[in-house]
């Protein structure tokens, strides 16, 4: 049970970041910034570096533990979008931006419980 949990969590997780991340790489910057606007604190080749990073965290959540190549990597790529996520609340909190704080927390925190799931500190 708690393995299917796990794979929802990941699948749900892959595909946001997914999704988020070709955004930040293949949107111009300028429209990444009208929509999001808090890309205009950082430069279009820090925007694209975030989407390259949820893109790769993607992958990592998904194709190690399903392919059973390297599956730690799985582990390490949730916590790694963990940290990544915990920055970008902080850049929110920084710019006083309410309404998108609890959005990256749930985030954080669903990566965090893969990480925790996968690392097998559940049991």
């Amino acid at each position: 049970m708690l393995s299917l949990v796990l794979w929802l969590v990941q699948l749900l997780l892959a595909l946001l970041f997914a999704g988020v991340g070709f955004v930040k790489i293949f949107q111009g910057y300028a429209r990444v910034r009208e929509n999001l606007r808090w890309p205009e604190d950082f430069s279009p080749a820090t925007v694209k570096l975030i989407g390259v990073l949820e893109v790769l965290g993607a992958a990592g959540l998904v194709i190690p533990e399903a392919t059973g190549m390297v599956p730690v990597l799985t582990p390490i790529a949730a916590s790694a979008l963990t940290v990544l996520m915990a920055l970008a609340v902080l850049v929110h909190v920084r710019r006083g931006e309410r309404n998108r704080i609890a959005l990256g927390v749930i985030l954080m925190m669903l990566s965090l419980v893969v990480a925790l799931g996968r690392f097998g500190v559940f049991g």
